[in-house]
């Protein structure tokens, strides 16, 4: 008769506790939310808001605005630009009197300036800009009434501080303009100005 031998117990597995398991879990939901996040940031293309801050510019992936889009037009905002003028009309006071007349029309000029010494009266006036600034020129142009040179600013910058500041406009003011009203905006009320829009391609 044989003696069944007692059986030895197992020794049992240590169970992971709550604590550990909690933090495991924390750690897969902080990964799988890091990659969402990534895939929604790297998701196709963005969009700009065009000028004015009003309809939006699609914008392909890159940067580059897509040539696809249809163009829009959006409201083209006079506070956008500052404007320096400059009195080439020597005629004294004009500059100011022009600089007035515009700002009563809401735009943001700085105050009046002389050529520098030795520039040329001019008999035109001339509206110049820097780059990026060639849709308010036109604006402002026309503001002018329309019959004034328009191009890109000269070097070195002909004011008597060879500086204009944070304006990106140059008004150079001839004999033609000096202390005569805005012909732009003959009949209209102050803050309103012609050919407000301009069209950009998106």
């Amino acid at each position: 008769m044989s003696q069944q031998q007692p059986r030895g117990s197992r020794p049992s597995l240590p169970s992971p506790s709550n604590g550990t398991l909690g933090a495991g879990v924390a750690v897969i939901a902080l990964v799988l939310g890091f990659l969402i996040l990534r895939d929604v940031r790297n998701d196709g293309g963005t969009t700009s808001p065009g000028v004015g801050n009003s309809s939006a510019v699609t914008v392909a992936p890159g940067g580059t605005i897509d040539p696809n889009a249809p163009a829009s037009t959006v409201p083209f905002t006079i506070d956008g630009f500052k404007i320096q003028v400059a009195n080439a009309s020597g005629l004294a006071g004009s500059a100011g009197a022009l600089t007035v007349l515009l700002q009563k029309q809401l735009y943001v000029v700085q105050p009046a300036l002389n050529v520098a010494p030795g520039t040329a009266k001019r008999a035109k006036t001339g509206v110049f800009y820097l780059a990026g600034c060639d849709a308010a020129a036109q604006n402002v142009a026309t503001v002018l009434g329309g019959n004034v040179d328009v191009a890109a600013m000269p070097t070195p910058i002909p004011v008597e501080t060879a500086t204009i500041g944070e304006a990106c406009i140059l008004i150079m003011l001839g004999t033609d303009l000096a202390n005569k009203p805005l012909a732009g905006v003959t009949g209209l009320g102050n803050g309103i100005v012609v050919d407000t829009t301009t069209t950009i391609a998106g």
